[in-house]
């Protein structure tokens, strides 16, 4: 009989970094009474740049996926990559390789894949769910084989979902993902891009149930609105952020107050910038470098 793996729980990290001490292997430090993500290594911000950011330019032609981390370095100056799925080409090995070669020319980090077209984390069906999880599987491959940190996934659910019956399924699709990426070393994240994600206490609710160092949250950055108070959001994710989408929207006293709160709450890591064009890039750059100190 197959055997299913075991999620990993914060509570068996703990463990084992308690035992792996006691037999005098170095392992980080770790603040026993905080519920920050720990499957980041990183101790330092930077920052990202996010395709989406220049999707416009992908459709029109000017260059491809391939030439992203070129882009990235020369005409920004950055650090790390963010990709969006839906502008792969046939990502053959060869295909692949190309395009870890070009990172490794241009001294970029693949950070991690937005995913989108494969699927909702909260699907209605058991059927749906498991195709959800069966989409996904792919491109934790292939982030695992570019060497990225994390796929981002979308949970809006259908319209007018009761939570509780939201809470469910998204533990059951997400708990079954997980089986999956967590031995590709691969972090699974949900943005708030609608919907029930967008509700902070059920995204608390959602990540308590999993419980799982490889499942977290990634706040978008939007502006506030009658219907959204992105300071709340931002609070109640950072324990899970595995990264941070910047865009231009909040105004630089908002945008300098969130990443404070990152600082303060101990958030380390990528700021990946979503803003539209190249005039809005660099001047997201120029703010997150100035309160970042980077």
């Amino acid at each position: 009989m197959k055997q299913t793996q075991k999620p990993y729980t914060r509570r068996d990290f703990l463990s084992n970094a308690a035992l792996a001490g006691a037999a005098t292997i170095v392992v980080p430090t770790l603040d026993l009474n905080s519920t920050m993500m720990t499957s980041s290594p990183m101790t330092y911000d930077d920052i990202s740049l996010a395709q989406w950011a220049l999707v416009q330019e992908i459709r029109d032609g000017k260059w491809s996926n391939l030439d992203f981390p070129r882009i990235a370095r020369e005409d920004f100056g950055l650090n790390g990559i963010e990709f969006v799925n839906t502008l792969f080409e046939v990502p053959t090995v060869n295909y692949l390789n190309r395009l870890k070669q070009n990172a490794a020319d241009h001294g970029v980090e693949m950070v991690l894949i937005m995913v989108d077209n494969e699927g909702d984390g909260c699907e209605p069906t058991a059927e749906l769910r498991k195709q959800f999880v069966i989409n996904h599987k792919k491109w934790i491959d292939i982030a695992h084989y570019l060497g990225c940190k994390a796929i981002r996934t979308n949970c809006r659910g259908p319209e007018n979902v009761d939570k509780d019956d939201a809470l469910k399924w998204s533990a059951e699709s997400y708990q079954m993902l997980l089986e999956y990426a967590i031995p590709a070393g691969i972090s699974v994240c949900i943005e708030n891009h609608g919907g029930i994600s967008n509700d902070a206490d059920w995204m608390v609710a959602l990540l308590k149930e999993v419980d799982n160092l490889y499942f977290g949250s990634y706040p978008d950055w939007r502006s506030p609105s009658d219907d959204f108070d992105n300071v709340n959001y931002l609070d109640k994710m950072l324990p899970w952020a595995v990264g941070m989408s910047y865009r231009n929207q909040p105004t630089e006293e908002l945008s300098a107050k969130l990443i404070k709160m990152c600082h303060d709450k101990g958030y380390r890591g990528w700021y990946g910038i979503e803003s539209s064009g190249r005039e809005a890039i660099m001047q997201g750059k120029k703010l997150l470098k100035k309160y970042l100190e980077i």
